[in-house]
């Protein structure tokens, strides 16, 4: 019998504002987004964990500012005049830390924004100082601007980010799987992001249901 192949359907992620879930966790960072013509020296830094939203608030934030957003390590001396004709947001600014050209675009950037009266996000996995960044100018910019710290869920953002995921894959778990997930998972956006994979790679490969059965494979199985 010929072996079936597993389909694997696109995960297309909502990012819009009304996609976003508002707790003690993220209302201060998207306060913050939210007053963007008001940031203090026309700059934000989002920081938290991995998963935590920091892209979703970039793409709330370029929607409506009209923001341009880029990667850090994308960044290139030669395409800087062009960015820093209107607001941009520049994601995972950590990952330049051993590219110091990135780093000396970054920083020219940053001058020519502020210089044209735009607006300037920026974002990472901490507080800037501890971004590993090696140019002394560049490094000094970043911590003097003002840090929205996204912060690990609490059990109600837990329960709506694990069915955004599900969502996002077009996977519909069994009612009682996600609460289940909620009182056995590491608490982390990261750990959310590892089990619904899993799950979803589990249920496709034994063309199974997501159940709180299969969830607890997964949790023993230490895949979250």
């Amino acid at each position: 019998m010929p072996e079936q192949l597993n389909l694997t359907l696109p995960v297309r992620t909502a990012l819009g504002r009304d996609d976003f879930f508002v707790s003690p966790a993220n209302a201060m960072a998207l306060g913050l987004i939210e007053a963007w013509p008001n940031w203090a020296g026309g700059k934000l830094v989002l920081s938290g964990p991995t998963g935590a939203g920091k892209t979703h608030l970039v793409h709330v934030w370029a929607a409506m500012s009209g923001a341009r957003i880029v990667a850090a390590r994308d960044l290139r001396e030669d395409g800087i005049p062009d960015l820093a004709r209107g607001p941009v947001a520049v994601e995972d600014v950590p990952e330049i830390a051993d590219r110091p050209n990135a780093q000396n675009a970054l920083f020219h950037l940053h001058n020519l924004v502020l210089a044209e009266g735009q607006t300037l996000l920026l974002t990472g996995e901490s507080d800037p100082k501890h971004w590993g960044l090696t140019l002394p100018d560049l490094m000094s910019r970043m911590q003097g601007t003002t840090v929205a710290a996204l912060e690990q869920p609490d059990d109600t953002l837990l329960t709506v980010v694990l069915a955004k995921l599900f969502h996002d894959r077009q996977l519909t778990p069994h009612p009682d799987t996600i609460p289940y997930l909620v009182r056995q998972m590491d608490r982390s956006f990261e750990a959310a992001q590892a089990l619904v994979e899993a799950l979803d790679q589990l249920s496709l490969s034994e063309k199974r249901p997501i159940t709180r059965a299969l969830a607890r494979r997964v949790i023993e199985a230490g895949q979250g």
